[in-house]
């Protein structure tokens, strides 16, 4: 989804957008496909394409864009970043989370793999750290991994040319956690 695009939410496998939007809308799934559907709840994105949520059955995944959390070539958190994570705290003990939540730090293709794997483990460690101290007492776990390029949600390159828009969204951190 581009970041000027329009706001869409699946909710129990109906599609709700901008009409504009509903042209671009695949047909509706077969009916034996109907329960893979069913099992996505619900999927936002922020108007700015900063932060995305989305949920499948009790699992919730919010993705939060590595241009906001940390400075260029950086592991250490900005500003906002520590106000955009006392949110997600916030929403994760609000909503009782349980056991245990998962980080996911992953990076576009600029650099080497190794440094690539690098910065995105000290970056979901960063976060790590920071969930940690806010969710202290609720009894929640937190886990950090790196990913580094292996899991971009756009391709880097496309037509042979390099998408800067497209790097900019794989660059992000992935909360991830289980409601009661």
């Amino acid at each position: 989804m581009s970041r000027a695009g329009p706001l869409i939410a699946l909710l129990v496998g109906l599609a709700v957008a901008a009409p504009s939007a509903l042209a671009q809308q695949p047909d509706p799934p077969p009916p034996d496909a109907v329960g893979a559907v069913q099992d996505i709840v619900g999927a936002v994105e922020s108007l700015d394409g900063t932060e995305q949520q989305s949920r499948e059955g009790d699992t919730v995944t919010v993705a939060l864009a590595g241009d906001v959390l940390f400075a260029f070539d950086s592991a250490e958190l900005t500003t906002d970043a520590h106000t955009r994570l006392d949110g997600v705290a916030a929403k994760i003990a609000g909503e009782s989370a349980r056991g245990g939540l998962q980080v996911h730090g992953h990076a576009d293709d600029q650099g080497s793999d190794a440094y690539n794997d690098d910065l995105s483990q000290r970056r979901a460690e960063a976060v790590e750290a920071a969930l940690e101290q806010r969710l202290a007492g609720t009894g929640l776990t937190v886990d950090a991994t790196g990913h580094g390029e292996r899991e971009p949600r756009r391709p880097n390159v496309v037509d042979g040319v390099p998408d800067e828009e497209n790097r900019a969204e794989n660059r992000r951190v992935e909360i991830v956690y289980r409601l009661r």
